[in-house]
């Protein structure tokens, strides 16, 4: 059983959990995950508290394919700000910071986050993994090639699972050198990958538990469901539940969504089965 020390908080999951996504960006790829201003972003979070939300993701800039970079102090402004208000209104609230600067991860976990979640495996920002040993606490280590804006340009691989796996096995060992011990592993649905490498990650979802570490998915009202089905991401609930539902078959612990109800109750179903 997987546990993770949040500052002194012990999450423990013996049953998956679900991770909500806060946006306070204007151009994340999903317009009902955008948060334009206090009161918004207060009752968005009070509804995935109630609806069963374990963590709440907060993010300040856009990792859409194709997303330019903002400054860092405007992405600082973003997400400092989110986080001090959702502390302040939910102060048991277990927080993540999705962010691949160093210097946001710091500061956000000052105001009160506990999770850092970072898309870029710490190869972004060469002081974010030694900033992440520094504050103890839990890691999201995903795969991604290039940056948002050059993702979609590098999705050739010989033999996609094995590679991942390979790079995880690589960022493993450098992290555990710095002393980090809560990882989480994130597959990077969407990143550097064709809608069809996506399904063959789902699909194989299960070999990344060799990594002995639990496996976050984060397939939310995405791409390669909306393509797929001909719809757009304001119509993908459907689609996306079914997707979380084959990656908590295949060994998912973390759920990474914009519809927290609706993950929690696929939690639930397939829990069921394991009775």
């Amino acid at each position: 059983m997987f546990t993770l020390n949040c500052k002194g908080r012990i999450l423990t999951l013996d049953s998956p959990l679900v991770m909500g996504i806060l946006n306070m960006t204007p151009d994340s790829f999903y317009q009902g995950s955008r948060n334009a201003g206090k009161d918004e972003l207060l009752r968005n979070a009070s509804k995935m508290i109630e609806d069963g939300a374990d963590i709440l993701d907060i993010g300040g800039q856009s990792t859409r394919p194709g997303a330019k970079a903002i400054t860092v102090d405007e992405e600082l402004h973003r997400v400092v700000s989110a986080i001090s208000v959702l502390k302040a209104e939910f102060p048991d609230a277990v927080i993540s910071v999705d962010t691949y600067r160093s210097k946001v991860a710091k500061e956000a976990v000052d105001a009160g986050a506990s999770i850092l979640n970072d898309i870029s495996a710490g190869s972004l920002d060469d002081k974010m993994i030694e900033t992440v040993a520094a504050l103890k606490v839990p890691y999201v280590l995903m795969h991604m090639r290039g940056t948002p804006e050059t993702m979609q340009q590098l999705t050739q691989y010989e033999n996609l699972v094995r590679e991942v796996i390979d790079y995880f096995i690589a960022k493993l060992e450098m992290l555990k050198k710095a002393g980090i011990g809560d990882i989480i592993i994130d597959p990077g649905i969407g990143f550097a990958k064709t809608a069809e490498q996506n399904f063959q990650l789902l699909k194989n979802l299960q070999q990344l538990s060799i990594l002995g570490h639990p496996i976050l998915a984060g397939i939310s009202r995405k791409a390669t469901i909306y393509k797929t089905l001909g719809i757009t991401a304001d119509e993908a609930l459907n689609g996306t539940t079914v997707l979380n539902t084959v990656a908590l078959l295949n060994g998912a612990s973390i759920l990474r969504v914009h519809d927290v109800k609706e993950a929690r109750e696929a939690v639930t179903l397939v829990r069921q089965l394991a009775n």
